[in-house]
């Protein structure tokens, strides 16, 4: 097994958008697991769809590594944590190689969360995707650039996509030659290999399981005839050593504890690392997480954390299962597209009435976009669960970006001021501006952003609102509103991720705890029978016996 710090590892990146990444990134992975090497999968940035395609080459979780959502401190701690007992890595870019985000704050390089900026963070060599179609000798002038641009990037190599012919590969490799820049791949057109995309991007794998496995396996084979696996396994041995420590969820989750006080308390729920997940009859805590074509969206660290917190986390499939998983004390909906299933999880009324008699009970119910969609009264027209008083319909454009926003409110997910980076990707929108619906909003967006290195220990990359930034009572001065507090409900079309916030999943854990030590007896309604697979742990087995938990690969 090789060491996390010296894992090989290389980036793949491209002058913009469009070039292929995915393509050659994913056939890569493939490429070398059939090889028999194991490799493990990395994606640049918030995406959730590239990590599934990744998942089905390398047989391990896709995992992201976003400097903007966790932190650039995080960046070398989540590779080693998620690259731990792989022999390879193989990270995939975003945009541009040096695209990052729009308006870098104060301190921040113009490139921050950017490829390159993740590139020099884990110090990976870079080998850069380029469209060749349509390209002669114009390509050396344009990798030039792109070799010259930061010193600070190794580019170490070429891979050209999309390549004509023999005679064309001839004059690309042949200008570059003139450069000194090693060509290490030459991929063909080929229209065979199609994965087909929607409105906000690729279909995700899971949305056509079979279909996905056969085109993943067409990729590996094309890549892996086109490139020069040996050259590109060697260039991953040379990156050095990345002397950080893996990220580890448990530790997270006590820092967390430990930071919310002498007594381990978040709200009115007391924290107790790893332990405090425990219900009445010495079970633990169980977290319900949707999954299924519906809701692929959702980073594998935050199953690790609500574990590490102490819970049981289950997967139920709004489309399959009609019951929640027995004793659920808590439901986690994230992304995905039920826009495409909404006929489908509208007939699932059985279930759609449990998960409103859970939110009736004050039971924790966490929705980020999908979810949000889900939990309202209907989606174009469509009824969903009526938990929430509102309606969403499909809008002309795409909303897209992160977000620094603050919480408006206590909720089961953070306290009342709690300073978040997020990311907002949707094409819905609600029928209703939120700003002119009434009650609580769960956030007010758009305001000054947080200073990953001043933050508060128990928030971990967001932070709390200061006397420059906020009122008395913690709320953001100035700002949109944004998605819902109701009871134990907090939805809102924001993404976070938890890797770089542990005090979420710690604080969510301890309320469904606290919730569920004072239901009355029997409150809890029976969810056996009917569905499909219900019951199931976030890695599809059995529930674990009481007083036991799992780390899930979900």
């Amino acid at each position: 097994m090789v060491s996390a710090g010296l894992i090989p590892r290389l980036v793949l990146a491209a002058p913009t958008s469009g070039a292929g990444k995915t393509t050659v990134a994913t056939g890569l992975m493939a490429a070398l697991t059939a090889r028999g090497l194991r490799v493990s999968g990395h994606k640049v940035g918030p995406d959730y769809i590239d990590p599934g395609y990744h998942a089905l080459a390398t047989g391990r979780p896709g995992r992201n590594l976003d400097a903007v959502l966790c932190g650039p401190d995080l960046i070398g701690p989540l590779f080693a944590h998620g690259a731990a007992g792989a022999q390879l890595a193989v990270v995939e870019g975003v945009m541009g190689l040096f695209d990052g985000v729009a308006a870098p704050a104060a301190g921040q390089e113009a490139d921050h969360g950017s490829t390159a900026h993740v590139a020099r963070l884990l110090d990976a060599p870079v080998v850069l995707v380029v469209d060749a179609a349509g390209a002669g000798r114009s390509v050396a002038a344009l990798v030039c650039g792109f070799a010259a641009f930061d010193r600070r990037v190794r580019l170490a190599g070429v891979i050209l996509n999309r390549v004509g012919s023999d005679r064309h590969r001839q004059i690309l490799t042949g200008a570059l030659a003139g450069i000194g820049v090693a060509v290490l791949g030459a991929v063909p057109r080929d229209g065979a290999v199609h994965t087909p995309s929607r409105h906000l991007g690729l279909v995700p794998a899971a949305e056509r399981s079979a279909a996905a496995a056969q085109a993943v396996r067409r990729l590996g084979a094309l890549v892996g005839s086109a490139v020069d696996l040996d050259a590109l396994i060697r260039l991953a041995s040379s990156a050095p050593p990345l002397p950080v420590d893996p990220w580890d969820p448990a530790r997270q989750i006590a820092q967390a504890a430990t930071a919310a006080g002498a007594a381990g308390r978040v709200g009115q729920h007391t924290i107790n690392a790893g332990a405090g997940g425990v219900v009445p009859g010495g079970r633990p805590v169980r977290i319900a997480v949707a999954g299924g074509a519906a809701f692929t969206f959702g980073y594998t660290e935050h199953v690790e954390l609500l574990t590490a917190a102490g819970a049981q986390v289950l997967t139920v499939d709004p489309l399959r299962d009609e019951t929640l998983p027995d004793g659920t004390d808590a439901l986690v909906v994230g992304g995905g597209f039920p826009e495409e299933h909404a006929g489908a999880l509208a007939a699932n009324s059985r279930l759609r009435g449990q998960v409103a008699a859970l939110a009736a009970r004050g039971a924790p119910l966490v929705a980020e976009c999908a979810g949000l969609l889900y939990l309202g009264r209907s989606l174009d027209g469509t009824a969903m669960c009526g938990v929430l008083d509102t309606d969403a319909v499909m809008g002309p454009r795409l909303t897209l970006g992160y977000r620094h926003a603050v919480a408006a409110a206590d909720s089961p997910l953070v306290a009342a001021g709690t300073v978040v980076t997020a990311h907002e990707f949707h094409r819905t929108r609600l029928s209703v501006d939120r700003a002119e619906l009434p009650g609580t909003p769960a956030w007010q967006v758009d305001i000054p952003p947080p200073r990953f290195g001043d933050s508060d220990p128990a928030a971990g990359a967001g932070g709390r609102v200061d006397d420059g930034d906020g009122g008395a009572d913690g709320t953001a001065v100035g700002g949109r509103p944004e998605g819902f507090v109701r009871g134990g409900v907090h939805a809102s079309y924001l993404h976070l991720h938890w890797a770089g916030l542990p005090a979420v999943p710690a604080r969510l854990v301890a309320a469904a705890a606290g919730t569920a030590r004072t239901r009355p007896s029997g409150g809890t309604p029976p969810a056996g029978g009917g569905g499909h697979g219900h019951g199931r742990d976030a890695g599809g087995n059995p529930p674990a016996s009481p007083g036991t938990t799992e780390v899930s690969s979900r």
